[in-house]
């Protein structure tokens, strides 16, 4: 097992061999998508609508953070269970995502996926959300504020750690 700082976008063919276990310091922009988002970003793609960013250069964060106190940045950022999105990992990666951020397994058919599209799933660890929240640079809502928690914020991370979860 190794410690890798990564940064985004990623690109397979320039980063380092990663192996299930290793450790990364992920740093760039990411956005943050659970359920109610993606089912909405879904919706885009098969209408044939422009993506609101782009997916291959950045990541999406299975999270919704808490509000900000004041002064600070953004509230607890913790990851929520992943495979509630794997039912909508076959389209983001076709529409160009290489890296999603959760935590817990992938289902087995979401898993070759994300291997055989030469993406990559990290693992946050849960329970520790404060932690992690200071990792977070710059926080703002970028889409769909109505839906709360679940909407898409816009994050500037900067060594947020990880684990490689699928490669």
């Amino acid at each position: 097992m190794k410690q890798i700082k990564l940064q985004l976008p990623y690109i397979a063919s320039a980063c380092p061999v990663l192996a299930a276990g290793d450790k990364v310091l992920l740093s760039g922009i990411i956005y943050t998508a659970r359920d109610q988002a993606h089912k909405r970003l879904l919706d885009l793609i098969r209408r044939g609508e422009p993506m609101p960013f782009d997916l291959s250069q950045t990541a999406l964060f299975y999270c919704g953070p808490s509000p900000a106190a004041p002064g600070q940045i953004c509230g607890a950022v913790g990851p929520t269970t992943s495979y509630r999105m794997d039912s909508y990992v076959s389209a983001m990666l076709e529409a160009g995502l290489r890296v999603m951020i959760g935590k817990g397994n992938r289902n087995p058919d979401t898993e070759a996926l994300i291997h055989q599209s030469g993406a990559l799933y990290l693992i946050a660890i849960g329970g520790v959300s404060a932690v992690l929240s200071q990792h977070i640079v710059s926080c703002e809502t970028f889409l769909w504020p109505e839906l709360g928690a679940e909407a898409v914020y816009r994050m500037y991370i900067e060594e947020l750690p990880c684990y490689v979860g699928v490669v």
